[in-house]
């Protein structure tokens, strides 16, 4: 991979204050997608990032050392070529069990990242799942709509008092989006709100894909809102 050096020298420079900033991540992203590399190419990227963390874990500052792999591996999942990929894309429909299962079935899939954009969140099954996958480590970001967060039965809360940074749109508009991204590489969107009467009583719909440039946009989408509401708190 010719651009390894490129890389290598980037994911060293982002180590030294051990932390991924958002420019160092868009940088890291933007460089991945103009190699394009070939699966053996991030896999040896990955481990090389594996090894930078491991010569330096033996200082107290490993909590930190590993939010940064952590934020490398993200990018690493977001930069893969769709060349690499075999698109596979399913819908799933309510009323009925579908779209919650769908949702739960990828919370328990989730190793590494979950980002969720959801309007509001009151289905406990779905909570349940949410609480496990960050009890098993999985790094959760979840943003939603300020109106939502008081409703009866909303667990915002819950997802805040666990410790899952949460970020709130507090304009007089709604953030009505309803998606998720799941280690990078899978996205689970669709008009299906997470709550109980989605599933039990309305008309619903949700798209599963692991279509690279999809799953890129919605990303992408995720993290200028994130940053946007962050400023805002």
């Amino acid at each position: 991979m010719s651009d390894f050096p490129t890389l290598l020298a980037q994911l060293e420079a982002s180590l030294t204050d051990a932390r991924l900033s958002d420019d160092e991540r868009r940088v890291l992203v933007h460089t991945l997608r103009e190699a394009s590399p070939p699966e053996d190419g991030l896999r040896q990227l990955r481990n090389r990032a594996f090894d930078l963390v491991r010569a330096r874990t033996v200082e107290p500052e490993q909590l930190a050392l590993l939010k940064w792999l952590e934020g490398v591996v993200r990018a690493i999942d977001s930069g893969r070529s769709p060349d690499n990929v075999a698109v596979r894309s399913q819908a799933f429909f309510s009323p009925g069990m579908a779209c919650l299962q769908a949702i739960t079935r990828q919370l328990r899939a989730a190793k590494r990242s979950v980002d969720l954009c959801v309007f509001t969140l009151s289905d406990d099954r779905i909570t349940a799942e949410v609480l496990a996958a960050h009890r098993r480590g999985v790094a959760l970001r979840c943003i939603s709509d300020n109106d939502k967060e008081f409703d009866r039965g909303s667990d915002i809360g819950q997802l805040r008092a666990a410790g899952i940074p949460v970020a709130l749109d507090r304009t007089d508009a709604h953030m009505h989006h309803k998606f998720a991204i799941f280690d990078g590489m899978r996205l689970l969107n669709g008009s299906y709100n997470w709550t109980r009467s989605a599933c039990e009583f309305n008309e619903e719909n949700l798209v599963l894909t692991n279509d690279p440039a999809l799953v890129r946009r919605f990303a992408d989408e995720f993290d200028t809102l994130w940053k946007e509401l962050q400023a805002h708190r």
